[in-house]
């Protein structure tokens, strides 16, 4: 059966298009290229439009018998989520109640969504586990969260089983170079202190050096976006095998510091980049990482690149590449 993978032409959701294409799966991407790129769709079918779009959709799930369901399509941005909320809202939870809608008029049979690990707030000790209290601190993490719930209420009333993924800070570069995180001002740490040091921008800014932390800068559980694509993999064959609905955690378990990356990046880099410390940004939580377990044990899943070295490196090379290939950005029209 085909897949459809919203927002497959985003950071994310197209690593994860490239890993089912490269086993062989039949995917259609949906994307509005508000922040994806055609040339990263290396697999399946490219159809632009809005995962709102409730004819479309309904259109695109019969025609090509879509029988599970990928849905990244979201905006992301915390600290613009706290200043533009009703954004949010409107992409990510309200746009998500039409898909669903769409998914039970015509019996999909699972769904995989992409989740982040804002829905837990500040948790105690900087630690969060699946079944840590949602306290959400930013409209981010509440309009996620709300689509989880929909999508549990959903479930318990028709035959769609879900795997609800929990993304912790996610980072790095398709291995192979092909494809990587190509945001323009993008907001995530080990992107924009790539950008830094190959000069694309004059300093990194770091918001908060007071944090209850070793070092005063928040701490964060950094997993690399190809391990990320391949716990969706996992999720859908387990969904394919029978699995019932369940929510997982995706990091390593571990976190490193905002200046422990910076120095990372300094070492790949060869030279020190320039830092800017600024006050603590609002919706921040000083600590976060994941206890990881479950995701292991109920998916099988085994990360490959745990280690802040490679993913600071695969990184490097992506933004080195955007550097001497600007029109990798530029081909949305």
């Amino acid at each position: 059966m085909t897949i459809l993978v919203t927002g497959g032409a985003g950071y994310i959701g197209s690593h994860v298009v490239r890993q089912l294409g490269e086993r062989g799966e039949r995917v259609v991407v949906l994307d509005n290229l508000s922040t994806g790129f055609r040339s990263a769709v290396l697999s399946g079918s490219l159809v632009v439009g809005d995962t709102g779009d409730r004819e479309l959709v309904s259109r695109l799930l019969r025609e090509h018998g879509i029988d599970t369901v990928m849905h990244f399509a979201a905006h992301t941005i915390v600290p613009e989520s706290v200043s533009n909320p009703l954004k949010y809202y409107g992409n990510n939870t309200c746009s998500t109640r039409s898909l669903l809608q769409c998914c039970e008029a015509v019996g999909v049979k699972h769904f995989v969504f992409s989740s982040t690990a804002a829905v837990y707030g500040i948790p105690d000790g900087g630690v969060a586990s699946e079944d840590s209290p949602t306290q959400p601190i930013n409209p981010y993490g509440s309009s996620k969260l709300m689509s989880e719930w929909m999508l549990r209420d959903l479930a318990a009333a028709c035959a769609l089983r879900y795997v609800v993924l929990r993304y912790f800070n996610v980072a790095g570069s398709d291995p192979g170079g092909r494809i990587g995180q190509s945001t323009i001002n993008g907001t995530l740490l080990t992107k924009v202190a790539c950008e830094t040091a190959i000069g694309k921008r004059p300093h990194l800014s770091v918001f908060g050096t007071d944090y209850p932390t070793n070092d005063g800068t928040g701490v964060r559980d950094y997993i690399h976006v190809e391990d990320l694509a391949s716990a969706h993999l996992r999720a859908l064959d387990y969904l394919r095998a029978g699995g019932a609905s369940r929510t997982l955690n995706c990091g390593y378990g571990h976190g490193y510091s905002v200046r422990e990356v910076i120095s990372t990046v300094n070492s790949q880099h060869g030279q020190p980049i320039k830092v800017i410390e600024m006050p603590r940004r609002a919706g921040d939580p000083p600590s976060l990482v994941a206890k990881a377990q479950r995701v292991r044990e109920v998916l099988g899943w085994v990360p490959q690149f745990d280690d802040l070295s490679i993913i600071v490196r695969s990184q490097l090379a992506w933004e080195k590449r955007l550097l001497a290939e600007p029109e990798l950005q530029k081909n949305n029209e």
